[in-house]
């Protein structure tokens, strides 16, 4: 099968390439064409996924096609930008057609739900690897960044945090387990929910934001970072759903912490637009606060730092930001 079969076939006529408000001209030509309203900006970010490294060597292709876009889009809501389209680099080791399609399907279900349009891309023979590029757009000035926040500020988190750190052991293969607990972990890892409308609610309120990729610790040390700050975080008040606490126990904690992939938004906000946003988006839940200083401190009940687990998560490799 040719290159262009492969892309009219697989891609071209997959529910996500079809015509989407935004997209002046999508795959078929040298270029895609986006349309921008007048006064707002083009957001753009990449991520490249390798077989072996981000993702296990023989993927079920439904669910690599759901976590390929998915990991992605969830740079747009840390932004807080308005899903246009994306593009999909796909070296693939040969062409198989029940392979590609199932890939197709999955991917194509997240875009709807994402509502992204796939507007171009390539193939090319080879290892299996995965490069999305995703395009949104928002008004100019509006932006969230990791550097905005402010001694005083809240910082919180979008949701339960350790999910997929702790559906790793399963992904891998290192450990059975089946019932509710344990497909719902691995939903969590092989569908992430980008929190999209999170991200567009948070514009003009939260002074910084992020999407936990390499864990809450790690990640929220870029905000510190960025922003010349320190974060605390209040151990007790780190979210864990029912399901990581039964199938990880006394490690959940820990996969909130320092897991990765959990593509949740942290992010710092006034006091005083807490409330519209919990009533907006009822799991937000405020973990700790931005003071002077530098770094990222770990509390205990009392107050008092405690040592925390390693820094940052590395599962296959690195996510990227």
């Amino acid at each position: 099968m040719g290159e262009f079969e492969l892309i009219c076939r697989f891609f071209a006529a997959a529910p996500c390439a079809q015509a989407a408000e935004g997209v002046a001209l999508g795959i078929g030509d040298d270029c895609a064409l986006l349309q921008l309203p007048a006064g707002e900006q083009l957001a753009v970010s990449t991520d490249t996924l390798v077989a072996g490294v981000h993702f296990p060597a023989s993927p079920d292709p439904f669910l690599l096609g759901q976590r390929a876009l998915a990991v992605a889009a969830s740079d747009l809501a840390a932004m807080g930008a308005m899903p246009l389209g994306f593009t999909l680099a796909i070296t693939l080791p040969q062409a198989d057609e029940a392979w590609l399609q199932a890939f197709a399907r999955g991917l194509s279900q997240m875009a709807q739900g994402c509502r992204l349009a796939l507007v171009g891309g390539d193939t090319t023979r080879g290892p299996l690897s995965l490069t999305v590029t995703v395009f949104g757009r928002l008004p100019v000035g509006q932006a969230l960044t990791r550097s905005g926040a402010r001694p005083g500020d809240l910082l919180c988190v979008g949701g339960a945090l350790g999910d997929a750190a702790g559906a790793l052991p399963l992904v891998l293969d290192q450990r059975q387990e089946l019932g509710e607990q344990a497909g719902y972990l691995l939903q969590r890892y092989w569908a992430p929910q980008p929190q999209l409308a999170l991200g567009l609610l948070l514009r003009g309120k939260a002074t910084a934001a992020l999407d936990i990729s390499d864990g809450l610790l790690a990640d929220c040390g870029h905000i510190a970072a960025a922003s010349g700050l320190a974060l605390h975080i209040e151990l007790a008040r780190v979210p864990l759903s029912p399901a990581l606490q039964v199938i990880a126990g006394t490690a959940a904690r820990d996969c909130a912490l320092a897991g990765g992939d959990d593509y949740v938004l942290a992010f710092t906000l006034p006091p005083e637009h807490l409330a519209a946003v919990q009533a907006a988006w009822p799991a937000t839940v405020v973990i700790g606060r931005a003071v002077a200083g530098t770094g990222v401190a770990l509390l205990d009940d009392s107050g008092a730092v405690i040592q925390p687990p390693r820094a940052g998560y590395q599962h296959f490799g690195s996510s990227g930001d």
